[in-house]
């Protein structure tokens, strides 16, 4: 099999791999992580040999853009202060115990282990993001564990570059020049993806093309990754920020068929690229395996060993601080159901790869790296693990802790925001009949769409089938009208915190739904 026909059936077994995974409601990164396992201990299958450009600059940015543009910057807002300690202390404690539980259970030195520490200190925020989309978390815990995976990566990061400085070169690890270099890194980050954030802004103000507005969403997060790396700044904070930024403005700059064009393109890149990468991890695994040397064999207990470390440490982080938050908001009960989920839901993904495939050949010296084939082996069989056993019990342990929104509740919400456009609507209508600046009879017939909608009976009014073509222009754009009303309306519920992200988001299609189908 040749290296293209290889690509393309991984990308053909990937889609159909997701697709059925959708299709019994499972989680997806799971199963393609199960069946790229599964295809690489096939014979006939080549060994795979993933080249870091691949994940760090081809396949992570629009990942982790699409992850960061679905967190409200107003939930952000709201859980800054332990997602701000979960992404500082809590990636420093994983990397120190899983850098002395490697010591001990694997043949790793001390600097490898350490490199090992800082791959697996974060979580990762395409694995969260593509599980969570499958939960009704509430909107709170959802942006915290979201914000946390997003956000942790530039320690992890430093870590990494430390860690690895100190295996290649030997030297001494430095706490001061590694704070520096933090600030630098993430700082830098966040600047370049302020400004390319604001950059998009501007030119979408300037124009109303589909196809150039689908252009540019393409290319922020690749414009934002390389602009940093080439400014010795984290690629990774600078996609999170203009993800961020722009996710938080982006309903409001463009028109509905821009949203809807840009929606539909960007999800099919992301259906795309999630499904490939996530079942290399699975594919990479064995092939891995083989190239180990005979002393380092022992890799399962290793895998289970460094797993359980990182679960055991993010349990033993995340129930004090929750209990702590929970005294200082007043609970008279400590509540264990969101720290049980927002633990179990930290699983390990493509950041700790693409880290780990980054790892030098050699030494300072020349010398081969001791132990690269192992971390990586170590990475990946963590990796996997985490994805198999957290991605298949975290939507039951979600359904069993009774956090999960009832569909009734997100039922409730829509209807009632649903209500409120429609009476929006119906006073601008009232107002442009009192000044007659619209025929009666195209008024009376949105009146009653209006108020059928209000009333919540069925999806669709009966109209008179014999429309002069005057009368369905001017229904048209008085339509358009009052949509413009719904959707400043709907900008107002949102802002005033009367309804929810996903509310918003769900009606706002609709609106520009409705929107599109009023085209001449």
């Amino acid at each position: 099999m040749t290296g293209l026909t290889a690509v393309l059936f991984l990308v053909a077994v990937a889609t159909a791999v997701a697709t059925g995974a959708r299709h019994w409601r499972i989680p997806a990164p799971s199963l393609l992580v199960v069946a790229g396992v599964a295809l690489g201990t096939l014979p006939w299958m080549p060994g795979v040999h993933v080249e870091p450009e691949v994940i760090s600059v081809l396949v992570l940015p629009p990942l982790l853009y699409a992850s960061a543009e679905e967190i409200p910057w107003r939930d952000l807002r709201e859980v800054w202060r332990p997602v701000t300690v979960l992404a500082l202390g809590l990636v420093l404690a994983s990397a120190a115990a899983v850098w002395a539980v490697a010591s001990l259970a694997t043949p790793l030195t001390g600097p490898m282990a350490f490199v090992l520490g800082a791959v697996l200190a974060s979580t990762d925020p395409v694995a969260v993001t593509a599980l969570g989309r499958r939960l009704s978390l509430p909107p709170r815990v959802q942006a915290m564990v979201q914000s946390e995976s997003l956000f942790n990566d530039a320690t992890s990061l430093v870590l990494f570059k430390v860690a690895v400085g100190s295996a290649v070169v030997g030297g001494a690890v430095s706490p001061p020049a590694a704070a520096g270099e933090f600030v630098a890194l993430g700082g830098g980050g966040a600047l370049v993806g302020a400004a390319v954030a604001g950059l998009v802004v501007l030119i979408r103000k300037r124009t109303e093309d589909p196809v150039l507005e689908t252009v540019i969403a393409l290319v922020t997060p690749y414009a934002a990754y390389v602009l940093a790396e080439d400014l010795h700044a984290s690629g990774v904070t600078a996609v999170v920020f203009a993800g961020v930024l722009l996710g938080s403005t982006g309903h409001k700059l463009d028109n509905a068929p821009i949203r809807l064009q840009v929606h539909a393109v960007y999800a099919t890149v992301v259906f795309l690229l999630e499904s490939v990468v996530f079942a290399l991890i699975g594919l990479e695994l064995p092939s891995l395996v083989r190239a180990l040397e005979p002393g380092e064999r022992g890799w399962p207990l290793g895998v289970l060993a460094v797993a359980g470390t990182v679960v055991a440490v993010r349990l033993l982080w995340i129930f004090p601080l929750s209990a702590v938050m929970q005294h200082r908001r007043g609970a008279g009960r400590i509540s264990w159901r969101v720290p049980v989920v927002a633990s179990w839901a930290g699983t390990r993904g493509v950041m700790p790869l693409a880290a780990a495939l980054s790892i030098p050949l050699v030494t300072s010296g020349g010398e081969p790296l001791p132990n690269r084939s192992l971390v990586l082996t170590l990475t990946t069989g963590v990796v996997a693990l985490t994805l198999i056993a957290q991605g298949f019990t975290l939507a039951p342990l979600v359904r069993w802790s009774g956090i999960a929104l009832e569909p009734e509740h997100t039922a409730r919400e829509e209807a009632r925001a649903r209500g409120s456009l429609a009476r929006a609507a119906l006073l601008h209508l009232d107002e442009l009949v009192d000044l007659e600046a619209v025929p009666t009879a195209v008024a009376g017939r949105l009146r009653r769409d209006l108020e059928h909608r209000l009333r919540a009976e069925e999806e669709e009014g009966a109209d008179d089938d014999a429309r002069m073509p005057s009368a369905l222009a001017d229904h048209r754009a008085l339509r358009r009208a009052l949509i413009d009303v719904e959707s400043d309306e709907l900008r107002r519920l949102y802002d005033t915190h009367e309804i929810s992200d996903t509310t918003r988001r769900r009606i706002q299609r609709a609106l520009d739904l409705e929107d599109l189908g009023l085209a001449d």
